[in-house]
């Protein structure tokens, strides 16, 4: 079910279908009694059915259960490839064979979850409609969630490369020096799929596949290499969020690609400008106004472009000072901003490129989703007050060839404003 079929969420579910057994009211003298197994089923179906085309960063990897009785640990396991038979056959000898090599890579499970509460000021099809919206809301938030738990993992590969800056195309060799003009194209996506066919990465059915930010995918689609999904030999074979292909590389667009921006330094604030110039002091005055702290350890910036420390903030009438670590010289206007993306403050996107068999993840079904609805009188609640409606998921995901995945770290034409996600 994709999330065109989830306009019916408003449709009054009609409880007739599940029997007398499945009817909730206020007037129920049995607090806390589960709702029959269909009911539960048809929601919890409807929650999973919402949250899987979230599920961008999962739908390539390779999918395990969640371990049921046997800890917290999912085992994963790394398959090494052949070597070449080269030695030929002796007529009517069998030759020795070769043993499969498996290593087990292991990640430890972990619980996400959240959950709306609901009053007991609403009759029996209220109370439907309003378990049926806060499942969508569920649904919506678990599956992007868990989508950035696997996505976190895979940011975290050690294959990367950085976009080229500019028309010259200089080489950018640190996430530090990414500027908007270091912007993804064609011939950094060619190289990058050389990187995986190099490694003999399997392609995903016919090619291999990169998730994108629509911000980086903006500066591809207008490159004369694009091959626009709509344009395929075969449209209907296509992944959910695919948006073309180029050099042998499908692309997903997604606003959950990751994004890296500029650290904050306080009061959500990541970028700052000088509000008077200063000469070899660390008294920076700015034009911010922000909440007085002393942090309990400095916190890491760059200051026009130059790596220092913020180590106190002050606010006296209005005007907000910082306490640079090491002395500087800086001009009025000049950007102060947080450390961890560009120097400039400029945000990184990260645009991964996968082969098959790259990762791993457990599965949304069987275990690893659920949903959990409480009924009037749970817990609690002697007035019968209350309901509640919510999720809960297992979920784990590792990285299983690294070899198999490469990292683009670019800028684009929003890096100057856009925040980590």
């Amino acid at each position: 079910m994709t999330l065109s079929n989830t306009t019916n969420i408003h449709t009054i579910l009609d409880l007739g279908i599940f029997g007398e057994a499945g009817v909730m009211t206020t007037g129920d003298d049995q607090p806390g009694r589960d709702m029959s197994p269909e009911m539960r089923d048809y929601y919890e179906k409807r929650l999973i059915d919402i949250a899987s085309p979230k599920l961008v960063h999962d739908q390539f990897g390779d999918f395990y259960p969640v371990p049921k009785g046997n800890g917290r640990t999912v085992q994963f396991r790394r398959y090494s490839p052949l070597s070449k038979a080269t030695k030929p056959l002796t007529e009517g000898v069998t030759p020795d064979g070769s043993a499969l090599n498996v290593t087990a890579v292991t990640a430890d499970v972990e619980q996400y979850g959240d959950w709306i509460g609901l009053s007991d000021m609403l009759d029996l099809t209220a109370i439907d409609n309003n378990v049926l919206q806060a499942t969508r809301l569920l649904g919506n938030q678990a599956g992007r969630t868990l989508d950035s738990v696997t996505r976190e993992v895979l940011a975290g590969g050690t294959n990367v490369r950085f976009a080229p800056k500019g028309q010259a195309q200089t080489e950018v060799t640190s996430r530090a020096d990414v500027t908007a003009d270091c912007k993804v194209t064609p011939e950094l996506i060619f190289r990058a799929s050389a990187d995986l066919a190099a490694m003999n990465a399997d392609p995903i059915d016919d090619s291999y596949v990169a998730i994108v930010h629509p911000y980086v995918a903006y500066d591809l689609m207008r490159c004369d290499e694009w091959l626009d999904v709509h344009k395929y030999a075969s449209p209907d074979a296509i992944y959910a969020g695919e948006i073309g292909k180029l050099g042998g590389v499908r692309f997903i667009s997604t606003s959950e690609a990751k994004i890296i921006g500029p650290g904050e330094i306080g009061d959500g604030k990541s970028r700052l400008t000088v509000k008077t110039a200063l000469t070899n002091g660390t008294a920076l005055v700015i034009n911010e106004v922000l909440t007085p702290a002393t942090p309990t350890e400095a916190i890491p910036v760059y200051v026009a472009g130059t790596p220092n420390t913020v180590t106190a903030i002050t606010t006296t009438n209005g005007v907000t000072t910082l306490t640079l670590g090491t002395a500087a010289t800086v001009a009025k206007d000049a950007l102060v901003c947080g450390a961890g993306a560009g120097k400039d403050g400029s945000a990184v996107f990260c645009t991964l490129v996968l082969g098959a068999h790259a990762y791993g993840t457990t599965e949304i079904e069987g275990g690893g989703l659920r949903h959990i609805v409480k009924q009037l009188g749970y817990g609690d609640d002697p007035l019968d007050q209350r309901s509640s409606c919510g999720w809960k998921a297992t979920k784990a995901a590792q990285r299983l060839v690294e070899a198999y995945m490469v990292r683009l770290e670019s800028g684009s034409a929003y890096s100057a404003t856009a925040e980590s996600n």
